[in-house]
Parts: structure tokens; sequence; C-alpha cells
């Protein structure tokens, strides 16, 4: 562990492994937070997840308001600063037309894989390249996959997550 006074501050962009790396007291702090980051005991998820996800996306999946989560980690880290502004977390407001509307015509439940130590990104982005304009891909999480529907939208794909209970998320994808 570095120094935290050598650490940079902890923000919205900052990576969940560096972070865990430079203070791994954190762990059970995010553990406390969300019944979500439990998933961080996972290794594949650690090794792989943790590296590119930020607490942005972090916040997302957990449902937290990104402030909450940036103030009680630099809280318990020592760290003084400005106040993070919350920005949306998790699935808000009403799903667009296409991602309630549409048929999907083909569907994924990630929850087993994902409760096993797996990671279902590199079937998701599979399945998503060989979706057709206007074809909806469903997605099933017992999270919002926040990292993952950010890296589809960096490849041309709409996402729109939509909670149907606890632990039970559909997120939709379509070609933008």
């Amino acid at each position: 562990m570095r120094d935290a006074k050598a650490t940079a501050l902890i923000t919205p962009e900052t990576k969940v492994g560096a972070l865990l790396a430079d203070f791994p007291q954190l762990e059970e702090v995010l553990f406390e937070i969300s019944p979500a980051y439990q998933a961080l005991k996972n290794p594949v998820l650690r090794r792989t997840v943790a590296k590119v996800a930020t607490l942005r996306q972090v916040a997302k999946v957990g449902g937290i308001p990104l402030g909450v989560l940036i103030g009680r980690l630099r809280r318990a880290v020592g760290q003084d600063g400005a106040a993070v502004d919350d920005d949306e977390t998790g699935p808000h407001g009403p799903p667009p037309d296409w991602a309630r509307n549409a048929e999907v015509v083909r569907s994924f439940d990630a929850r087993e894989t994902i409760e096993s130590g797996g990671h279902p990104m590199e079937r998701v982005m599979g399945d998503l390249a060989t979706l057709e304009a206007g074809e909806i891909y469903e997605l099933v999480t017992p999270f919002v996959p926040a990292p993952l529907v950010d890296l589809a939208r960096q490849k041309g794909f709409e996402g729109f997550s939509i909670e149907d209970g606890p632990g039970l998320f559909r997120t939709r994808f379509r070609r933008s």
C-alpha cells in the first residue's frame, strides 16, 4: 500500500482495482455500502472488471449516488476534498420506446455465470456483434452491468437497464 498522502484523491474516475491496491481496507467499506459489491470477492471479476471499472460505473452497479460513494470512501481513508456531484446511478426514468416496446430477438441470463465466478463480457460482446439493425438483445443480471453497458456504447450500441425486482435487472441493447 502506498502512503495515502502520496496517493491521488479518490475521484469518480478512479479505477476500483487501483483503489483497492492503494487502500485494501476499502474492500470492507464497499461491501458495507452495497451488497452488489460482494461480487468483488469473485477472483475473475476482480482481475478483469475491477481493473477497468471506475467508481462512477460502480456507483451505478450498486445503485448508490456517486457523491455518497465517493464521500464514504474518502472519509474512510482520511481524505478531504470538495463534494462530488451526484449523477444518475442505476436505471432512472422511463425506458425509451425501443427498449420497452421492441421484441427481444436474443437473450442471455448471466446470473448463474456471475454467481459461479464467471464474467459475461466476452459472450455478450460476441452476441451484440451479430445483431442486425433494429434487433434487441437482452442481458439479465443481478445488478446494473454499468462497465459492460459503457463498453457496448463505445462499440456503437445503445443500452438501457430496467430493474424488475431485487437483484433482477434486464439490460436491453441495440445498434445505435
